[in-house]
């Protein structure tokens, strides 16, 4: 399955009203469903002024990765990832104020087949439970974590593996992503990926991209021989 063969512009992502088909529903957490900047930047923060560290380009370069590689991108020489990275994954689970689903996130995810669904996120388990909760979102019954990935995205691997666990050719999968880490593991993936919000960076062509799900709408039809299609409609 692909874009219409007219919905994109070379160099250009697709602004034109578009539908896609799939059988499966990719979501990152951070930005793409759950709007938890506040608290990321707060606590990215707090590591940088105690170390010295750059925080915009920190900022710049964190967003949809793990929290473990960029500790180790940007600890100083010598200094504990292992232990820095607990103690920032800490933080962040005591951390819940402000935190909100995006638009639209709600009514998509209730109107998406159950089965259909899966939740790829770059953070552990207990992190998305307490995120997903806090933004008042029922956790999908199919999530891939950092901690069940033994490489973080831009690698495709977290998303392969979703595709492998609702029985889903990537191909006939969507991706929505925020991040250009996340974007970039979608697309080498295989997957058609959907860009949301305004912190994709420069889109690589074909890409679409939306600012909420408020621009989204979505029917499921089931053909006579039982197959089933997500349609989305932009």
């Amino acid at each position: 399955m692909s874009f219409p063969a007219d919905a994109a512009t070379p160099g250009s992502a697709i602004r034109s009203a578009t539908t896609l088909t799939a059988r499966a529903v990719l979501f990152d957490m951070d930005g793409t469903l759950v709007d938890s900047t506040a608290i990321v930047e707060q606590v990215w923060g707090e590591l940088a002024a105690r170390y010295g560290l750059d925080l915009a380009e920190i900022l710049r370069t964190s967003h949809g990765v793990q929290a473990g590689d960029t500790v180790r991108r940007f600890a100083p020489a010598g200094a504990d990832v292992v232990a820095l990275t607990a103690e920032l994954g800490a933080m962040e689970r005591v951390r819940t104020e402000g935190i909100v689903a995006l638009p639209g996130a709600a009514d998509l995810l209730r109107s998406l087949p159950a089965d259909a669904v899966a939740l790829v996120t770059s953070a552990d388990r207990i992190l998305a439970d307490i995120r997903m909760g806090a933004a008042g979102l029922a956790m999908p019954a199919t999530v891939v974590t950092a901690d069940l990935v033994t490489r973080g995205k831009p690698h495709p691997e977290g998303y392969l593996r979703a595709a492998e666990l609702l029985g889903v050719d990537p191909a006939d999968a969507v991706v929505f992503e925020d991040a250009p880490a996340g974007i970039a593991a979608g697309l080498a993936a295989g997957i058609r990926t959907v860009a949301i919000g305004p912190n994709t960076g420069e889109l690589p062509d074909g890409v679409l991209h939306i600012d909420d799900y408020t621009e989204v709408s979505v029917t499921t039809e089931v053909d006579d021989a039982g197959g089933r299609t997500i349609s989305f409609r932009f």
